[in-house]
């Protein structure tokens, strides 16, 4: 076949489908619909309250932080907080990279670092970095206190979130008991 013949057919295919288009076209144009404003046929439904309680507890699920602690390590957190070296020191009297130094973060006040200027949601959120805040957090950032700059996917692995709050623990002058 020469391509002569197999332009003949790419054009072929290409009209085929620009008829099949321009009568779709014309035929919503011809047969117009108009779409009802508030549903024909309404559904009552009856508010559960034990099922709406029950969701929210499903949501309100608190994290055993014990067991959770139970399965992190230090050295661990160390490889993993790798990840995090990109945007944050850890080192005492480290600077601010894109994100606040985390030397004695645990136990201190969100968005209390005087010389990094925080996003409005970190500013507003007015609790203090305990291990649960933390877990919470390190988890998926973004949902966890919207409107936060910090732009990390999060760690899902509950073996990682525990090994990094452990090692950011550790890298304090006064580390918190564990609980």
């Amino acid at each position: 076949m020469d391509s002569f013949e197999i332009n003949k057919i790419i054009a072929a295919v290409l009209l085929i489908a620009l008829i099949v288009i321009g009568i779709g076209k014309i035929s919503d144009m011809a047969f117009h619909v108009d779409k009802l404003e508030k549903s024909a046929y309404q559904v009552e439904v009856q508010e559960d309250s034990q099922a709406t309680k029950l969701t929210l507890e499903k949501i309100e699920e608190k994290v055993d932080i014990t067991a959770l602690l139970a399965l992190g390590d230090v050295s661990h957190g160390e490889k993993v907080f790798k990840k995090c070296a990109a945007c944050h020191l850890i080192n005492k009297g480290g600077d601010n990279k894109i994100g606040p130094a985390l030397y004695g973060i645990i136990g201190r006040k969100v968005a209390s670092k005087q010389d990094y200027k925080y996003s409005k949601a970190m500013a507003a959120y007015d609790k203090n970095w305990t291990f649960e805040e933390m877990n919470g957090y390190l988890k998926k950032p973004q949902s966890y206190i919207k409107g936060t700059k910090m732009a990390f996917a999060g760690l899902r692995k509950e073996k990682d979130r525990a090994s990094v709050i452990l090692y950011l623990n550790q890298n304090s002058d006064s580390p918190l008991p564990l609980p």
